[in-house]
This record gives structure tokens, sequence and C-alpha cells, in this order.
């Protein structure tokens, strides 16, 4: 399976946002962003402008790596989010959300996507009582999710679901810290998705 493998701090220094891909540690003054909130090499504190182009490809990248999927992934959703009623940006937003890993990172049980990745691969996570090792698995409405009966005693989990047990859970899934079960409940809604890009500028892109 391919994936990123580099420093993942200069992705969000790239983006001058952060992506949260770091997990806790984004959330302390030791994040990347915070410290040097300028674009990471030689040229990175030059001031730029941005063409109608790179400010479409900033937003398609951002996303990208703000789910942690490669080029030929996400395009597959973007062909996916085509067919679909309504609006293509939503559309495809909302098949990101859907993605096995993204909702185990927002029912709480993993501090950033990686980690959410790395749970499931492992073979931690079930859906509708069968074990699921694939990330990209995209659940659906109804979808039981939960955390194997015999990984539930890791300390390793315990100490995660506990570190982010304030974190709010997003209103289309339901999860219980207790029973470290939870639920897909409805088809992510744009106020929903706490992203902070232009789904627009991503299908004028992929429009040309």
């Amino acid at each position: 399976m391919a994936r990123y493998t580099g420093a993942v701090c200069r992705q969000c220094r790239r983006e001058g946002k952060k992506l949260f891909l770091k997990g806790e540690r984004c959330y302390t003054d030791k994040c990347a962003v915070t410290r040097r909130s300028y674009a990471p090499g030689q040229h990175g504190q030059g001031r730029k402008k941005s063409s109608e182009y790179g400010l479409q490809l900033r937003a398609k990248q951002m996303t990208k790596r703000y789910y942690g999927v490669l080029e030929s992934q996400f395009r597959h959703y973007y062909d996916l989010a085509e067919k679909k009623e309504g609006k293509t940006g939503e559309a495809l937003l909302a098949i990101l959300e859907s993605r096995l890993d993204n909702v185990i990172y927002k029912m709480g049980w993993a501090s950033s996507h990686a980690e959410a990745r790395q749970f499931v691969t492992h073979g931690h996570v079930t859906v509708n009582g069968k074990r699921v090792d694939i990330p990209s698995y995209l659940t659906s409405v109804g979808d039981v999710i939960a955390i194997c009966e015999k990984s539930r005693s890791l300390d390793k989990i315990k100490a995660v679901v506990e570190a982010n047990s304030a974190r709010p859970v997003p209103k289309y899934l339901e999860a219980n810290n207790e029973t470290l079960e939870g639920k897909v409940v409805a088809v992510a809604q744009r106020e929903e998705i706490d992203l902070d890009v232009d789904e627009t500028l991503i299908v004028e892109l992929y429009s040309k």
C-alpha cells in the first residue's frame, strides 16, 4: 500500500494550516506551524502571489494530506462524487469522511489519521462484527464500528481513548467510549466537516 513516508509537519507548514497529522503534538507549542509559520525549504519565507491554478492546487493538496490519500485514490473518490446527486465538492468530502480510518479518528479512538490507519491495518477494528483491515474501506449509514474485543484491553488503545475523550464527535457518528462501539448514523454534511478548505476549487481544478 503506497503512502507518504516523509516528515508530516512539512505538509502542514506547506499549507500554512494545522492538519493535525501528529496528534497530540499539534495542540502544543511544539507544533511546527506554531513555531515556523512559513513554508519549508530555502524559499519558504519568500512572498509569493498565488495564481488561480495555484489556489486550486493548494486546496486539493491540503485535502489529500489531511485524509492521507494519494493522487490516484483521490481522483477515484472524485469520480465517485461526480456520479452522486448534489454538489460534487461536498459529495467528495462526504466520501472521504466515510473512510474507516477517518471514522475511527473522528470517534476519538485515535489521535491522528495515521494512528487510525495503523489500528485498522493491525486488525483492531470491526465493521458490523467482521474484522476489516483496510483503512480506505468506505463505511455506510447504519454500519456499526467497534474495536475488537481482544484489543479493548490494550494499554495503548485505552490511553488514546482517554486522551481524546473530550474531543467532540461529529453528529453523523455515534461513539461509546465505554464499550468502544459506534455507529454511522448519517452521511456527513458540509457544516459537520471541520476541514478549512474551499472544495469548489478542487472541482474547478478537475473540471479543466
